[in-house]
């Protein structure tokens, strides 16, 4: 049979392991127990956490009262979906198939017969080792309170309080910081039980045998010590000696110490630890986001880029190496990261793959914008990718690696300022406009799909009533006009600065529109219901 058996299992193993569907299901299981960026983990999180606060509350009431047949039965399913947890949790922790398969493989290079024991053995060491952490400890312990027929039991019920950690990250995070100090807390442990040895002693020795002292044994000398070492002091049991005085004052300034130094070490592994809990509330909120720009540097540009995009709403995340920076962004309300936008695994983990739409590389580097617009074009050929360009040389690096926009800030400051010299009053129209003051903007209107403007002459929208101006539209290359019809040409596209009236507009057009903040809304709202904004009928142009 055992070897019937061992030559049976590697056959089962593979068939699971080519399993689609049985892979599909383990990798659902995990994303809902273990992973923290699952969204359906957060919801089962939340579950979790009420049914182990309602369960807490049903046992504790029914140390007074009598439970009542629908408690006993919130309680059998209570405890039937922690012990289903702790079994997935259990199957989820690695793949019995995979040692077998790597067993069986052992066996072949070595040309030796499949010991099922020794499988039997590795999977039972694995699963052991999953079955003796601490938190799988805690699983299992707040099963218990439900057999409550032994009152000694109900004691167990504090477990399944520890139990509501795992699903904070909040706690989860606590906890970690704290281990991570355990030297130090393990030094503070040996000082504190030598405090509590030696004070809980002489106390002893000076109170035991005087008339009339509350020291009656060796475990009231201890409770006294820790009560007076903690700084409560419940006054129940004084010394009425001046050397059990002398030893009350010692105590309590040993207790400042232990206190001034827990304090520090809790304090430090917060300090140390801020960055990290910072990085992952920040991946927390963008998994629930989609469409957002990430700006990597937040220099002189990113900042101006990042006010513009908040007052227009859209939603942005920043990377930036510098500390101070980071802080900066994160008071003006941003979200921001600090890391190394040249980092492949940082730029993963801000969702560049799936749900960011745009990436801005404003860095200051010529060399990281570079690199950064390489790694994001692998990772997405679809995102939107703009570049800063220090040097002019560089625009064209930046398009072959991938770049949709070069911007080049000092030639475009350059222009700036001899527009200023030559027509300074021009200027500053055009700078209260980009800078949207008075809330005047220039805001692009994409041309809703299925629109019943399309194939109609712009001419038959009458922008005068929305009070709105018509700066350009953007087209594609196969628009054709005549001649004279200026335009500029643009990557994939043509910018066709104030049209004509017979302009005819096609399909994924862009309106370049200048007007008011609320006149540009009512507008864009007018397009997407399909209203026709037009003072003619369609096909006819306005005069």
């Amino acid at each position: 049979m055992p070897k019937l058996l061992a030559e049976q299992l590697p056959r089962w193993a593979l068939a699971i392991d080519g399993n689609a569907r049985y892979r599909r299901i383990k990798h659902f299981f995990w994303n809902l127990l273990e992973n923290d960026r699952a969204a359906q983990k957060r919801y089962f999180d939340l579950f979790m956490i009420f049914l182990v606060l309602a369960s807490i509350f049903v046992l504790i009431n029914d140390v007074a009262y009598r439970l009542p047949e629908w408690g006993e039965d919130f309680e059998r399913f209570a405890v039937s979906v922690f012990i289903v947890e702790y079994l997935l949790r259990l199957w989820v922790y690695d793949d019995i198939h995979q040692v077998i398969i790597d067993e069986y493989e052992k066996s072949r290079f070595l040309e030796t017969p499949l010991s099922l024991w020794a499988v039997l053995r590795e999977i039972a060491r694995r699963k052991w080792r999953y079955i003796r952490s601490p938190a799988a400890i805690v699983d299992l312990l707040a099963i218990i309170p439900s057999y409550r027929s032994v009152r000694l039991l109900r004691i167990f019920l504090l477990f399944r309080l520890f139990k509501v950690f795992r699903y904070s990250r909040s706690a989860s995070g606590m906890a970690k910081m704290l281990a991570e100090k355990r030297f130090e807390f393990y030094t503070l442990a040996i000082f504190l039980g030598f405090v509590l040895l030696a004070s809980s002693t002489a106390i002893y020795l000076f109170e035991s045998d005087v008339k009339g002292s509350g020291f009656k044994s060796y475990f009231d000398a201890f409770y006294w010590s820790l009560i007076t070492l903690s700084t409560v002091g419940y006054g129940d049991i004084t010394p009425v000696t001046p050397e059990g005085r002398m030893v009350t004052m010692m105590l309590i300034f040993s207790g400042m110490g232990v206190l001034a130094f827990t304090t520090s070490i809790v304090v430090s592994a917060f300090q140390e630890r801020l960055p990290e809990l910072r990085f992952h509330r920040v991946l927390a909120e963008l998994d629930r986001m989609r469409g957002y720009t990430v700006i990597c540097g937040y220099g002189r540009v990113g900042e101006v880029v990042a006010e513009q995009m908040a007052r227009e709403k859209k939603p942005v995340v920043i990377v930036e190496k510098s500390l101070e920076r980071v802080e900066e962004a994160a008071r003006r309300g941003f979200l921001a990261i600090r890391g190394d936008a040249e980092n492949d695994e940082l730029l993963k983990s801000l969702g560049l793959e799936e749900r960011a739409a745009n990436v801005l590389c404003v860095m200051g580097d010529d060399v990281a914008n570079v690199f950064v617009t390489i790694s994001a074009r692998q990772m997405n050929p679809k995102l939107r990718i703009i570049a800063r360009a220090n040097q002019k040389q560089v625009v064209d690096k930046l398009k072959l690696a991938g770049a949709d926009y070069v911007v080049a800030p000092f030639e475009i400051v350059g222009l700036v300022a001899l527009e200023y010299v030559g027509k300074p009053v021009a200027f500053e129209a055009i700078y209260d406009i980009l800078s949207g003051a008075d809330d005047v903007r220039l805001e692009t209107v994409p041309l809703p799909v299925h629109s019943p403007m399309i194939d109609h002459p712009i001419g038959a929208i009458d922008f005068a009533r929305y009070k709105l101006l018509l700066f350009g539209v953007i087209t594609g290359l196969e628009t054709e006009l005549s001649p004279e019809t200026g335009y500029f040409p643009l990557a994939e596209r043509h910018f066709y600065f104030n049209p004509p009236a017979v302009f005819s507009l096609r399909e994924n057009d862009i309106l370049v529109l200048v007007g008011h903040r609320d006149s540009l809304q009512y507008f864009r709202r007018a397009l997407e219901r399909g209203e026709i904004p037009s003072g003619a009928q369609p096909g006819e142009a306005k005069p």
